[in-house]
């Protein structure tokens, strides 16, 4: 073969670093388990031995742990006093859950990918996919975490203002359904926004529906929030106002279907928006980090589920817009624009 030196140098240290940060994902999800970020945020500059004995844990694995981290960029050191701590923009990423960067909860999502890669691998060879209730426990508590930090900045405040008239909708009383919505996150989020409006989530993982069930009793939002253990296609028609689909319409086997279901179960002058992964509509305009990151969650997380279900269209986390207008109109939706973006977000409103 004819090598091309700098070209095999130059790739050897992408891979050095992607080893290192694949090696570091258990460290982070330490870190976050144990409260070792927001004691360093909170307290530091501190030893090693100085943050053991607040966490309670071993001085000399927390004495490795920073060392890592310190190599991996994520805390800083100081030589002359021995002592480790985290700039403010360190800390909005691991320590702080409410900064609209947090990311402490990515180490769920990375386990959960880890511990079920022989399933998936499976699900290769038998094309049948890979179902939400054969996953990993903690792929649901961390995709709840992950999702929550754009929800909690980006839900209320842009997206629901960007769709037609429905911000007035909320504030007089509206109905609204949230399918696929998981551990309740964004369903308590609009409920605490607007009072006078009633919300219904809906997720066919027993698990979520019980954990939705004790968020929404801890914020003490009465019975303006339920949840019910349903599919996107069976979920009970109220004349809602709204329905909601938040990151989950690509993981359905049949999202066409799903998507026919709900123009049943409106009213006429109701919304459906559709809170997708952003993509473009190209694979080539997807190699991108964004793409990159979606592109293997689709690949062990999103593609298996919606294979392991009925029709298993499998849209995958990159669907892009064009896809999913298709979809949308295959379901019976005339209009169909894109209301807003984020990094990380498509939002899509859809009309009958």
């Amino acid at each position: 073969m004819d090598v091309n030196t700098d070209r095999l140098n130059a790739f050897m240290g992408k891979m050095l670093g992607d080893m290192g940060a694949t090696a570091n994902a258990a460290l982070i999800k330490i870190g976050d388990r144990l409260g070792l970020y927001k004691t360093l945020a909170a307290k530091g500059p501190m030893t090693a031995a100085d943050l053991a004995k607040i966490t309670g844990t071993n001085e000399r694995c927390v004495r490795e742990w920073l060392s890592a981290q310190t190599a991996s960029g994520y805390i800083d050191y100081d030589p002359a006093s021995r002592t480790f701590s985290m700039q403010p923009e360190q800390a909005m990423v691991f320590a702080d859950e409410d900064s609209p960067v947090f990311m402490g909860g990515i180490g769920d999502l990375m386990a959960a990918m880890v511990l079920d890669e022989p399933k998936v691998a499976d699900a290769f060879k038998s094309g049948k996919g890979l179902g939400w209730n054969d996953r990993a426990e903690c792929l649901f508590c961390g995709t709840a975490r992950f999702f929550r930090t754009t929800y909690k900045h980006h839900l209320v405040q842009e997206w629901l203002p960007a769709l037609d008239g429905i911000v007035e909708k909320l504030e007089r009383g509206a109905k609204v359904a949230d399918i696929g919505c998981g551990h309740g996150v964004s369903t308590i989020m609009m409920a605490k926004a607007y009072p006078k409006s009633t919300f219904f989530g809906f997720d066919a993982h027993p698990g979520s529906i019980e954990a939705a069930r004790k968020a929404a009793q801890a914020e003490n939002l009465g019975d303006r929030v339920s949840f019910a253990v349903a599919t996107a296609k069976t979920f009970p028609a109220k004349d809602y106002d709204l329905v909601c689909f938040f990151d989950c319409l690509h993981d359905m086997g049949d999202p066409v279907g799903a998507l026919t279901h709900v123009g049943s179960t409106m009213n006429k002058d109701g919304t459906c928006m559709l809170v997708e992964p952003f993509a473009n509509d190209t694979l080539e305009q997807n190699l991108n980090p964004v793409g990159r990151l979606f592109y293997a969650a689709s690949t062990m997380i999103c593609t298996p589920a919606s294979m392991a279900q009925e029709v298993g269209l499998a849209l995958g986390a990159q669907a892009g817009e064009a896809r999913l207008r298709d979809v949308a109109k295959a379901g019976g939706f005339k209009r169909f624009r894109r209301a807003a973006e984020t990094p990380f977000n498509l939002v899509l409103e859809a009309r009958l």
